[in-house]
């Protein structure tokens, strides 16, 4: 069996890790089950306070419309992720705690926010325009955020960057928005139910077309402002305290003031609905939209820039980084590795993407001075997962670097090299490497600070 590279240097320093003696509460088994508990607990409650409002068959109908926009949601949120896709278990509890635990403080806190100003002002129609444009925005959107607070501070390793907040809080807002429209269509059914109407005319029929068909994305897109703010502040130094709260706290306050402006658009006149929706709500998604995309660009020339470091340690063949770097290289390589290896071999290779994609990332922020004490550790973790994938990972991921119809460019140490040939054909000449040099698990290389800029 081949031995392992040497480990690239790095700073040294104190190292983060888990307490030795710690208490019974702060055990993982105990933090998961009073977090499972506490999400079923918001479930169960909620689920019967909507059955109770919208009537069985009410509420069953609502189900059925409420979920349609969700699995294109979640997969939209998922492609964006798709470059260092973070752990499923992360989207599930973004999702449940959106449709249970959010949805669980929003019904409880505008009812009685809006119990009381009726009271208070002896006018239940201000009380409820008042209640949708300034109580429920605010309610609701911090309920939300509290999700991508706490996958912030308890799974910093998954929360790396703006992708990472966009995706955890848009997926939060359509497990919010999911509970959210079982509730209106479900009263919306009960309504056609006592008047008798039915069809394309119903009260049902019309709450679908603006929730679901119209404006499946109108809470994610208020929620995400929040995620932006959290995921900007995942990219400051360590010393940064200050950008680091002030940033989330105004995505918050955008989002809320986003989703005042759309609660509050009937109030435009007849047309202030469709006037909100084309000029901020169409603009706003659109921008969003390029913005995740380019910064899901920066992020694949991130990983071409970075990891040719490792090449040059022997950890990666020199053609990966070109690889890694581009989203149909490797797509071409899961292909290769299920048609060869099964299942198995394409899970494997996702891995490896998934873990070199991490390894660039963690050295792109040792280099900026971003990276935190657990450093070392954290990337000797991400290369064993490599090494211990590489049988399955190298050769798709060689045959996706053969397969490119145009010259690529590879990187050399310390500056791009051109690639002179096509993958496979006289190593020495494509990767710029002296005469007779060679790379692998016993190959020497040139020690590198990974904080050097």
């Amino acid at each position: 069996m081949a031995t392992s590279p040497p480990y690239p240097t790095h700073p040294t320093g104190p190292t983060g890790g888990a307490l030795r003696h710690a208490h019974w509460w702060q055990k993982r088994w105990v933090r998961y089950g009073a977090l499972t508990t506490l999400l079923t607990l918001s479930g169960l409650v909620i689920l019967a306070l909507v059955r109770e409002q919208t009537g069985t068959e009410g509420f069953l109908v609502g189900l059925g419309l409420a979920v349609l926009p969700v699995p294109l949601l979640v997969a939209s949120f998922r492609w964006l992720d798709r470059v260092e896709p973070g752990p499923w278990r992360n989207l599930v509890f973004s999702f449940a705690w959106g449709a249970f635990a959010a949805a669980l403080i929003a019904i409880i806190a505008n009812s009685f926010a809006t119990r009381w100003i009726a009271i208070a002002t002896a006018d239940p129609s201000h009380a409820d325009t008042l209640g949708a444009t300034v109580i429920a925005p605010i309610v609701e959107e911090t309920a939300k955020a509290v999700a991508v607070l706490l996958v912030f501070l308890f799974r910093r390793r998954d929360f790396t960057g703006i992708v990472d907040g966009v995706v955890i809080a848009g997926v939060t807002a359509t497990g919010f928005a999911f509970t959210e429209n079982i509730l209106y269509l479900g009263t919306a059914f009960g309504t056609d139910q006592l008047s008798g109407d039915s069809g394309i005319a119903s009260v049902t029929a019309a709450t679908f077309f603006v929730r679901v068909i119209m404006s499946p994305f109108a809470h994610p897109l208020f929620t995400v402002l929040t995620g932006l703010g959290f995921g900007i502040a995942a990219l400051s130094g360590p010393r940064q305290h200050v950008r680091r709260v002030l940033l989330p706290i105004s995505g918050l306050l955008l989002a809320m003031g986003m989703h005042a402006l759309w609660n509050g658009s009937s109030a435009f006149g007849e047309f202030g609905f469709f006037a909100v929706y084309a000029a901020f709500m169409v603009p706003a998604f659109g921008l969003l939209t390029w913005l995740v995309i380019w910064t899901r660009q920066r992020e694949l020339r991130t990983v071409r820039e970075e990891l040719p470091a490792y090449v040059m340690a022997g950890w990666l063949a020199p053609g990966e980084p070109f690889a890694l770097g581009s989203m149909r290289a490797r797509r071409m390589a899961r292909q290769y590795a299920r048609r060869r290896g099964g299942p198995t071999a394409a899970r494997a290779v996702a891995q490896y993407e998934a873990y070199a994609t991490s390894l660039a990332f963690l050295r792109h922020r040792g280099r900026r001075g971003r990276a935190g004490a657990d450093f070392a550790v954290r990337e000797r973790e991400l290369l064993h997962e490599l090494w211990g994938r590489r049988g399955f990972a190298r050769p798709a991921l060689e045959h996706a670097v053969a397969a490119q119809p145009w010259r690529a460019y590879g990187y050399g140490y310390g500056q791009p090299v051109r690639w002179q040939q096509p993958y496979g054909q006289g190593h020495g000449a494509m990767y710029g490497q002296a005469p007779g040099a060679t790379y692998g698990p016993t190959a020497p290389y040139p020690a590198y600070n990974p904080y050097r800029m």
